[in-house]
């Protein structure tokens, strides 16, 4: 459809250049003023029809949420988190995050381990299982009465976490954040508290969306992976490489190739069609289209730096 009616500008293109043009937020990494990107709203969870002003870093190419909303708690209601109904429950739907174990075993075997945002647990279940001394910090109440109570697994109930490795000065063998990172406005200042909290030869396991992904360069603002206003920023990997380099860390593992990435690509592709259509029979059928289409770009999305997500290892 033409931008233009009667003479008049699209609606929706001038407030596109108004934006573009007037406004500009500071960088939350390297403080670089950074246009306007594109505005997003709820379409995940349609919690609100609320639209969320994302910019995007010309330097650094981070993509962040500004304003952050004041109540970002609200965004995350209480089935957010589908807590197991017992221990053979989470041993169950554990087993979809093997991998994830798998790859902190390749490069730790054992030792202190923690979580943080492990949700309702089932990575850190696994680390309990293979042998690791285990804790988690975790915001929602009720997976840690789940994870304190049913799995045995202590876990502090906070949305600090820095606070908490600050106050307990506790040090790791592995610290792993599975898509947390995008979740944080304080992510820089985290990082940095993990990286204290490590124990010398210790290594950080970091997952996060990607936004150099095939997926978010076709989707844009409907990429189901940007998830606003969740996840108020989206940090490239090149950043975040940057960045725990910066801290004295090396890389011992940077791909978008592993299985939860692979799981993700299909997740968008079949989440992107499904969550724009509200009829139900619709919906099943066009999430086979997803399911269809994800499944002719494989290759395309397997193929390195492509993935709906990236996964890390660096060690201190």
């Amino acid at each position: 459809m033409s931008r233009w009616n009667s003479g008049v500008i699209h609606h929706d293109l001038i407030a596109s250049i108004s934006k573009s043009d007037l406004m500009e937020r500071d960088c939350p990494y390297c403080h670089t003023k950074s246009p306007f990107y594109f505005c997003s709203k709820d379409y995940n969870r349609r919690i609100t029809q609320e639209t969320f002003d994302h910019y995007r870093c010309p330097q650094c190419k981070l993509i962040f949420i500004s304003p952050i909303p004041e109540k970002l708690a609200h965004y995350y209601p209480e089935k957010y988190h589908s807590v197991p109904k017992s221990v053979e429950h989470l041993d169950t739907i554990s087993k979809n995050e093997d991998y994830k174990i798998e790859i902190v075993q390749r490069f730790s075997e054992k030792g202190r381990l923690l979580e943080i945002g492990p949700s309702y647990g089932g990575f850190i279940y696994l680390a309990k299982k293979a042998g690791y001394e285990v804790n988690a910090i975790e915001m929602d109440s009720r997976c840690c009465q789940f994870l304190n109570e049913v799995v045995g697994v202590n876990t502090i109930n906070s949305d600090d976490a820095i606070e908490v490795m600050r106050r307990h000065k506790e040090q790791y063998d592995v610290i792993v954040l599975w898509h947390v990172i995008e979740h944080l406005s304080n992510t820089w200042l985290t990082l940095d508290a993990v990286y204290a909290s490590l124990k010398p030869g210790g290594i950080i396991v970091l997952a996060s969306p990607n936004p150099d992904s095939l997926q978010f360069k076709i989707m844009g603002r409907y990429w189901p992976h940007l998830d606003a206003p969740r996840h108020v920023m989206i940090v490239p990997m090149k950043l975040l490489a940057e960045k725990l380099e910066l801290l004295g860390m090396r890389a011992e593992l940077i791909t978008t190739k592993d299985e939860g990435s692979n799981y993700l690509n299909i997740f968008g592709w079949k989440h992107y069609f499904r969550r724009r259509i509200s009829h139900g029979h619709i919906r099943k059928l066009v999430s086979k289209v997803g399911r269809l289409i994800a499944f002719m770009l494989s290759p395309i999305e397997k193929i390195e730096g492509n993935g709906s997500a990236y996964t890390m290892v660096f060690r201190k």
